[in-house]
């Protein structure tokens, strides 16, 4: 997914503040246009960035794609991230640089790692009537953050309890552990909870936490959430009980702090202005000929970011930077 905002501000992002328990709660972003799909972001919030290497969480939906349009995000670029796509309810074709073509649906779990350079595509579906679900990217560390694009597809097999199910699509939960490799030890897992269901999660104490309640009611340990906010966990947990007083749908989200700070505009991460600046200029060059934005295809130099196979539409151009040096706080 892209980030929408016509006039991205530039972010240093840094670990956020040395707290146990924070509520953060969303901000509405539109996906463009008077009939846009919006989505609740709560990360990056203005009291926290990152949870572990968690950096961006987009909530949407249930959205009617009847009125809204649904999700069509022509093809645009991403450098030093992973991107997550896991859906509720509809169904998205994705189509990237690297020449994957995937579908997008419930229960199934899609990695796409930028690292050096990707471009990539996300179109929901004719027959989707409903689209709901979360959008989020991981940082890459320092190291990693130009390896090689790249795509992982992972379906979970449901964990069952009383009164509760889960799906494990990053790290380890109830006894459960994904395949899927990531650049810093990450946890990612969706949880449903029967009204009046309460469990009790070991987890790893040298995590931090968030907790995004999707519907119904949640309380973790004392601290009530509402639907659509993330309730955040700092570092020494070792047992997490979850309650829902009505049927819950809750993100699970957690990793190690991450210990760097990274500069995040539009689709970029990066560790200095020019360093983004670079990428948006090549992007820029790539999709222009003539001055002119022209559709993707392979009479277009393919350049950093490739191109998406299949995609005929204009790619996204981007956004003017901020006419502001960007110095280092925080």
């Amino acid at each position: 997914m892209t980030n929408p905002e016509a006039r991205p501000a530039e972010q240093l992002m840094a670990c956020g503040k040395d707290v146990t328990v924070e509520l953060i709660t969303p901000r509405e972003v539109p996906l463009g246009g008077p009939r846009a799909m919006t989505v609740r972001r709560t990360l990056p919030a203005r009291s926290r960035s990152l949870i572990g290497a968690w950096c961006f969480l987009d909530h949407y939906g249930p959205d009617p794609v009847s009125e809204t349009g649904g999700m069509h995000v022509p093809p645009h670029p991403h450098i030093g991230l992973q991107t997550v796509s896991w859906l509720f309810t509809g169904e998205v074709e994705h189509r990237d640089s690297t020449g994957v073509t995937a579908m997008v649906r419930p229960g199934e779990f899609n990695l796409m790692t930028g690292g050096r350079g990707i471009s990539h595509s996300e179109i929901s579906t004719p027959q989707t009537e409903t689209l709901h679900g979360v959008q989020l990217w991981v940082a890459l560390p320092a190291e990693a953050r130009a390896v090689d694009p790249g795509f992982e597809h992972h379906v979970p097999e449901p964990v069952t309890g009383q009164g509760w199910e889960a799906r494990v699509f990053l790290g380890s939960l109830l006894g459960d552990t994904s395949p899927v490799r990531t650049f810093t030890p990450l946890l990612g897992a969706e949880l449903l909870l029967e009204a009046g269901a309460s469990l009790t999660l070991e987890v790893d104490p040298t995590y931090e936490h968030g907790f995004l309640l999707d519907s119904g009611s949640l309380r973790v340990g004392a601290d009530e959430v509402a639907p659509g906010e993330l309730l955040y966990l700092g570092t020494g947990q070792q047992h997490v009980t979850v309650t829902a007083q009505e049927t819950a749908r809750i993100v699970v989200l957690g990793g190690p702090p991450f210990g760097e700070q990274i500069l995040m505009w539009w689709n970029f991460i990066g560790r200095s202005q020019a360093e983004i600046t670079e990428a948006r200029d090549e992007w820029q060059a790539q999709v222009h000929r003539d001055g002119v934005l022209v559709p993707d295809s392979t009479e277009v130099n393919p350049g950093r970011f490739g191109v998406v196979t299949g995609q005929h539409l204009a790619p996204l151009p981007a956004p003017e930077l901020p006419n502001v040096t960007l110095r280092p706080r925080g």
